[in-house]
């Protein structure tokens, strides 16, 4: 799961985490909307001493305008993971996002679930957070990466 496009340290990182074992991904792209609130990010944008962000949260395309963006993050995301020698599909999900992750990892027989994303500190101290809320819900490891940035 993802909320962003792989950069290419990202790529990288989750291609080789299983040294020269071929690995196949099944993206969800998260776009941004209600699921995190704008407050929350701006607090987390201020922990990470990032006051430019914190003030541009309000700006970000949310629900329905960040499809076109998620969908184009999900494609070069893709392409990324293919072009380093790994299967890869995916999809944006918008509505119920863990449930999806769920379904996903039994029809694909997963072996585990990789989280990659930014800090979300206000997220994670309650727990709130999906890597947090997937362990409770997809009965297999789930491993949360901070995603590089651009």
């Amino acid at each position: 799961m993802i909320e962003k496009p792989l950069t290419p340290e990202d790529v990288e990182f989750v291609t080789t985490l299983h040294g020269e074992e071929r690995i196949s991904f099944v993206v969800l792209m998260q776009p941004r909307g209600d699921q995190a609130d704008v407050l929350l990010r701006a607090i987390d944008d201020v922990a990470l001493g990032e006051l430019k962000e914190a003030t541009r949260e309000g700006e970000q395309p949310e629900g329905r305008a960040a499809r076109e963006p998620a969908q184009l993050a999900l494609e070069f995301s893709l392409q990324a993971l293919r072009k380093a020698g790994s299967d890869a599909v995916g999809q944006v999900v918008e509505d119920h996002p863990l449930d999806k992750l769920k379904t996903v990892v039994v029809e694909a027989s997963a072996d585990e679930v990789i989280v990659l994303t930014a800090p979300h500190y206000v997220e994670e101290f309650f727990h709130r957070d999906w890597a947090s809320r997937a362990r409770h819900k997809v009965g297999v490891p789930v491993l949360k990466l901070f995603a590089h940035s651009e």
